[in-house]
């Protein structure tokens, strides 16, 4: 794809996430005003990725064209620093995190709504916004790789990343029944503190595979692997 379409399609892409988080964000939902707020869901703290890691893609669009044909090597290191953060972030936050809520989401959806996305939120969520948050980030974050190739940090570095992040929203949501009494998905009410701990340690294998899908799709797509 030639560079301007590229340009014009992030900015698109991060417009749509603009606009979805603020519609999110208007909604004068009961979980909102609870411990927490918005940030006790893994769906809302991937729209933020989403949409940061976007408007990166779009200032490193916006630097490369300011700095093309320019000589100052200062600006090139900056520019080379903004692309790395782009390609860590596609890796370790973009690409993993935004497939696996769209996978669990509509995985658990499908077997029982109600123990993901229970039908009382359908008076306050509309179904286009849904689609936002659990169903376009699929296919966002894969023209994003079909378009650019984005270099992969080392597979332990990455590993280790991700990890950290999926361990990370597991103890938040631990203290927030901690807190609170009250699990943030339906879900894990059903199950036994021992599931608890098999689903747990699931979850983060399946993002940690998720991350591998990824780096694999990625070499793939731009032949890094000759």
């Amino acid at each position: 794809m030639a560079l301007v379409p590229c340009q014009v399609l992030r900015a698109a892409i991060l417009l749509s996430y603009c606009s979805i988080l603020c519609n999110y964000k208007a909604i004068d939902m009961p979980a909102h005003q609870t411990y927490g707020g918005s940030w006790k869901f893994l769906t809302f703290i991937d729209l933020v990725i989403q949409a940061v890691f976007f408007g990166i893609c779009v200032l490193t669009d916006l630097s490369s064209l300011l700095t093309k044909g320019n000589d100052s090597q200062e600006q090139e290191r900056q520019l080379k620093k903004l692309i790395s953060l782009r390609d860590w972030m596609m890796a370790v936050l973009a690409f993993p995190v935004g497939v696996f809520v769209v996978t669990m989401f509509w995985s658990i959806y499908i077997y029982d709504r109600e123990l993901v996305y229970p039908k009382l939120l359908d008076n306050f969520i509309p179904a286009w916004l849904n689609h936002g948050m659990h169903t376009t980030v699929l296919p966002f974050v894969l023209i994003e790789m079909r378009t650019t190739h984005h270099q992969y940090p080392s597979r332990s570095c990455g590993l280790a990343a991700v990890c950290t992040f999926a361990v990370g929203y597991i103890l938040w949501v631990c203290w927030i029944h901690h807190v609170t009494g009250v699990w943030v998905y339906p879900l894990l009410e059903h199950l036994s503190p021992g599931v608890k701990v098999i689903f747990f340690a699931a979850v983060t294998v399946v993002i940690n595979i998720l991350y591998v899908v990824g780096e694999v799709l990625n070499n793939y797509i731009w032949d890094t692997q000759k």
